[in-house]
């Protein structure tokens, strides 16, 4: 049997975003950015490739991939920091994407629709008001009872002109549609890396069809 490529990428994740964060400069990250290119980056873009064929089998679609670069936009904010202390990766089939985040102490694999611009938004409104709102509900309530989680809303109340006590209250409240399984890396080295995020990304498919005829 051949060897797994990614059985190293998490620990090697965690123990290399451990040590920036006792570290967190320009200097140290440069001095050690070969560390980063050989263990982080080449590795997660293998898996990137890896699971882009699974999930355009999955999808029909072929998605585009990105590796979130580690570099912190710090222009307005009070944290100058210059490095983020996690590694994400994202397969993105618009208007949806999946997602998978490695961080010191955390790995979530997700889906569904990071942010909704303003003419998304009025779509998703409109949507959930209508048939389509009850279905998303089910899909999201199957979800979570699998163990999948859910960011809170971003909004405290539902929006005009929309009743308060709206059936879909819950999602009107809501400024994007993510869903999240959480995994410990124990769980994931008995099973293999690819194995848990293909899974979870089957069990997200539901929900991102019906997304994106938003």
């Amino acid at each position: 049997m051949s060897p797994d490529p990614f059985a190293t990428l998490i620990s090697d994740s965690r123990t290399f975003l451990t040590t920036l964060a006792d570290n967190n400069t320009k200097d140290w990250f440069t001095e050690n950015k070969p560390t980063y290119e050989a263990q982080l980056k080449t590795p997660a873009l293998a898996l990137l490739d890896t699971v882009a064929a699974a999930l355009e089998r999955q999808t029909g679609q072929v998605p585009s991939t990105k590796l979130f670069r580690p570099h912190r936009d710090v222009r307005f904010s009070k944290d100058k920091t210059p490095y983020h202390l996690h590694l994400h990766m994202l397969w993105s089939t618009p208007p949806t994407g999946f997602f998978f985040g490695i961080g010191r102490d955390y790995l979530s694999v997700g889906g569904g629709i990071m942010g909704l611009d303003k003419d998304k938004l009025t779509c998703w409104r409109a949507a959930v008001d209508g048939a389509t709102g009850a279905k998303i509900a089910t899909a999201l309530d199957e979800l979570q009872a699998s163990g999948a989680r859910m960011d809170d809303a971003e909004l405290k109340r539902v929006p005009a002109p929309y009743d308060k006590d709206h059936p879909q209250a819950a999602l009107l409240k809501r400024k994007s549609c993510t869903v999240w399984f959480d995994f410990e890396e124990s769980e994931i080295t008995k099973g293999g890396l690819v194995s848990h995020i293909e899974t979870a990304f089957q069990k997200l498919q539901p929900l991102n069809e019906l997304l994106s005829a938003l």
